[in-house]
């Protein structure tokens, strides 16, 4: 099994071997090696990673936590499908976490906070934005979002973050297709947002960058599309 860099920045520390395990088979599974519905067999994987069955045991019921196999008794683990409820329900899910975030995120740069990680985090996505390796791409663009929650400085809204952020991985990765540049621009105007300290100017262009992929995400996954309820004016967004 090779295991890259990536492993180690995510965990900040040297991995475990079931650590390693569950990143590699997440990374194949965001890469199609395992597609979605197809049964991971554990002797094939085993003799695939050159790793023995306690780790694989061990990664899977973190992979299902995940949100990137469920098991099913003598099925074992299946790599999850991404159909349109799956869909909306991250974007809903993340509307609430990641506007909150850039409220709060606002706040504390008005009251201080460093904009550097944030500025770090978007100047590595520009450097890879061309690069043409889409799942780097999709990564950076991943680490910006994380980055915006870290800066609102609630360790409760960073876990909630870390929960999802494996599934918007594999979001941004399928929905390659969708402009980088755009996407990109998007990060730039949110970073200028939080750097104003503006609470609401803040959380408007964070709500506005991602409700606008919620429909050509579908477009890009040639998944159904059903309009998701507006937002009502209790949830603190100014539209």
């Amino acid at each position: 099994m090779t295991i890259d860099i990536d492993v180690l920045s995510e965990t900040g520390r040297k991995s475990s071997l079931s650590q390693q395990t569950y990143f590699e088979l997440r990374r194949r599974i965001i890469l199609g090696r395992y597609p979605q519905g197809s049964r991971l067999a554990e002797q094939r994987l085993a003799e695939e990673l050159e790793v023995s069955r306690v780790p694989l045991r061990e990664a899977v019921p973190q992979l299902e936590m995940d949100g990137f196999v469920q098991t099913f008794p003598r099925r074992g683990a299946v790599v999850t499908s991404w159909d349109e409820k799956r869909v909306n329900d991250l974007f809903d899910l993340r509307l609430c976490i990641e506007v909150g975030a850039a409220r709060y995120a606002a706040r504390q740069v008005a009251a201080g906070a460093s904009m550097k990680p944030l500025t770090d985090a978007l100047s590595h996505s520009q450097n890879v934005v061309h690069s043409g390796d889409l799942f780097e791409v999709a990564q950076a663009s991943t680490w910006y979002h994380e980055a915006v929650v870290d800066l609102a400085g609630n360790r409760l809204m960073k876990t909630m973050m870390r929960s999802v952020t494996g599934q918007m991985l594999w979001l941004f990765y399928l929905t390659s297709r969708l402009d980088a540049d755009d996407a990109f621009d998007d990060h730039v105007n949110l970073r200028d947002a939080i750097a104003s300290g503006n609470e609401r100017v803040a959380e408007a262009v964070a709500y506005t960058h991602i409700e606008r992929d919620r429909i050509p995400s579908f477009s890009a996954l040639e998944v159904p599309y059903t309009s998701a309820p507006a937002p009502d004016d209790s949830d603190g967004v100014e539209h």
